[in-house]
Formats: structure tokens, C-alpha cells, sequence
């Protein structure tokens, strides 16, 4: 099993920024993958962005790109998402998440999720 503890969120005007982290604890392989996913009110969970643990090889969702940036620290088995010029449109609960990378669909499937943190951005 894989724990994830979030922290980070909270309130901030358009134009701020606000750095995310998630701490993993338990058991990884060599496919293991962290990513942000968000969920807004009303609307579907949505991915955001995602780092492969082993090459460190990144993706971004398109409304994020140039803005928010993924990292790791592998002696402390965290993720952290920093969220610059943030608009009222990122506001949503964020959830990190672990997975594993499936090559026949060439994507990673999310089994492990972090219990969510609220990101306000007011204008």
C-alpha cells in the first residue's frame, strides 16, 4: 500500500502563488508515478500534472503549462507542486496521487489518492 499526506492549500489572489507538497510512504517500483489531479465543484476530477519517479519525466496539463511546475525529492518520497500565477479558474480541491505506468495504453493508472486539499484563488 502507498499513504499519501497532502499539504499546501489555502487562499490566494490571481496573480499569487502557492506551493502544494505530498508525502509518500510504503512500497514503490521502478514504473511508480506521482501526479496532481483537481476537482472543482460541480464539475468532473480532471489531471493536472504528473512526474515518473525513476526518470523524473514530466507532463502538464494544457491549462497549466507555463505556470505550474512538478518536482520530487526522492530521500523524502515527496511530490510537490509549485502553482505560479494562479487565476480564479485553478480553484478546486487538489488530490495527489500514486500510480503505475501501463505500456499497452501508454498511461498510468492512479490506485492511491491523497485525502484533498482546497485551493481558492480569488479576483
Amino acid at each position: 500500500q502507498v499513504q499519501l499526506v497532502e499539504s499546501g492549500g489555502g487562499w490566494v489572489q490571481a496573480g499569487g502563488s502557492l506551493r502544494l507538497s505530498c508525502a509518500a510512504s510504503g512500497r514503490t517500483f521502478s514504473n511508480y508515478a506521482m501526479g496532481w489531479f483537481r476537482q472543482a465543484p460541480g464539475k468532473e476530477r480532471e489531471f493536472v500534472a504528473r512526474i515518473a519517479w525513476s526518470s523524473g519525466s514530466t507532463r502538464y496539463a494544457d491549462s497549466v503549462k507555463g505556470r505550474f511546475t512538478i518536482s520530487r525529492d526522492n530521500a523524502k518520497n515527496t511530490v510537490y507542486l509549485q502553482m505560479n500565477s494562479l487565476k480564479p479558474e485553478d480553484t478546486a480541491v487538489y488530490y495527489c496521487a500514486a500510480g503505475t505506468y501501463y505500456s499497452r495504453s501508454k498511461s498510468y493508472q492512479y490506485d492511491y489518492w491523497g485525502q484533498g486539499t482546497q485551493i481558492t484563488v480569488s479576483s
